[in-house]
């Protein structure tokens, strides 16, 4: 397995197939689109009402990211979409004015259960033959929760009350509002430091309510999907934050033998990214998120060295010089830099990891690999089956 040529396919594959919100379809984002899908960039200063049309979307896309995991990553994004429609119907316009989510919390909660009634009636039976599972335990709820109002007032609530509190400081002392939250988010020096305090910052840490891989799936969108960002410089750029990996990025780059490229079995059951006997049917389950900080311990040519440096310390600005150790979740930055001339960036990394995991890399003992577009460099499909059997996500 060469891990460049993976990286690389895997990025081409994404750039052919991106995977973020259908933004146009929110109702009242239909205006700010110049044609189809294309926001019209022209005009995203333009306010309605009390907000710029920029920050009512950042809003969303901040929701969006924090609601983005679970099983079905199609249902959960129609079941805001519709959920936001309805409501803004119904003149709760929570991301113009974020204490009506509160406010009206009955009326959110009947909305957001009579969404998700509707969007499992539609999708959990083909979702259950893909995933070979039972449509009764289709749920997009997270953490398979089956309570709304908790759901509603930590997943929903919280990316909420940032904006608020953000609004409510900024009065205070005297500062616009119009553009509150992304003030806020463009006040640091690189998307990643922003990723990081958007889950950590003492004031307005979104805490646990954010996960690491959604705080960089909304950089990700920020910068790279929708540009939404002011910012033009080298921290603000699409080598600027780290893939947001997944449970289909764990089980596409361990199956490829990417991950295992870099460290032995051993090293990743230390780190306890490998959970030997606590996947499904007793398989090694692999919990991608124990995998960030981890450095890569095999095949660290000198070559990589000088690229790394680069993304490290210019792009993603979490070192002010020299790291002492190459982190692997940030290695494909080196590949995707060295592509760069041809329009190559880590949101297409991302993307075709998750088009390739939701379509045919999928969860179980069966996946698609005769139609999968990478089996042709998968480990798990041309030598080694165990990679695909005894594993999972």
């Amino acid at each position: 397995m060469d891990p460049e040529q993976l990286v690389i396919k895997i990025a081409e594959i994404g750039r052919e197939n991106p995977s973020s919100p259908s933004l146009h379809e929110v109702e009242i984002f239909k205006h700010y689109f110049a044609s189809g899908e294309v926001v019209d960039r022209n005009r995203l200063d333009q306010r309605d009402g009390s907000l710029t049309r920029r920050e009512a979307l950042t809003r969303f896309l901040l929701l969006s990211a924090v609601l983005d995991q679970g099983p079905d990553i199609e249902g959960i994004r129609q079941m805001l979409i519709q959920t936001t429609n309805e409501l803004y119907r119904k003149e709760v316009r929570f991301l113009h004015k974020p204490v009506s989510f509160f406010s009206e919390i009955g009326v959110a909660i009947d909305e957001i259960l009579t969404q998700h009634k509707a969007i499992r009636e539609i999708r959990s039976s083909d979702w259950a033959k893909v995933n070979r599972s039972n449509a009764s335990r289709y749920n997009l709820f997270m953490d398979n929760a089956r309570q709304v109002l908790g759901y509603a007032i930590f997943r929903w609530g919280v990316p909420l009350a940032l904006p608020y509190l953000l609004e409510k400081d900024n009065q205070s002392e005297g500062k616009p509002v119009e553009n509150a939250l992304l003030d806020y988010l463009e006040s640091y020096d690189s998307t990643e430091k922003m990723t990081q305090q958007l889950k950590d910052h003492p004031r307005y840490g979104l805490g646990k309510a954010i996960g690491d891989k959604a705080a960089h799936l909304f950089g990700k969108w920020l910068v790279s999907s929708f540009r939404l960002t002011r910012k033009s410089e080298s921290g603000w750029d699409d080598f600027s934050y780290e893939v947001p990996y997944d449970s289909n990025a764990g089980r596409i780059l361990w199956r490829t033998g990417y991950l295992h490229h870099w460290a032995d079995e051993q090293d990743f059951k230390k780190q306890n990214v490998l959970q030997p006997g606590k996947g499904k049917g007793n398989t090694t389950y692999i919990r991608v998120t124990n995998l960030r900080g981890m450095k890569a311990v095999k095949n660290v040519s000198p070559e990589l060295w000088d690229p790394y440096q680069e993304i490290c310390v210019r792009h993603l600005k979490t070192h002010r010089k020299r790291p002492q150790n190459l982190q692997i979740q940030q290695i494909q930055h080196v590949y995707l830099w060295a592509h760069r001339d041809q329009g190559l960036n880590v949101a297409h990394f991302d993307d075709g990891l998750i088009f390739i995991g939701t379509r045919y890399c999928l969860n179980h003992d069966q996946p698609d690999c005769q139609q999968c577009p990478i089996s042709a460099l998968c480990e798990g499909k041309t030598s080694n089956k165990d990679l695909i059997l005894n594993y999972r996500t």
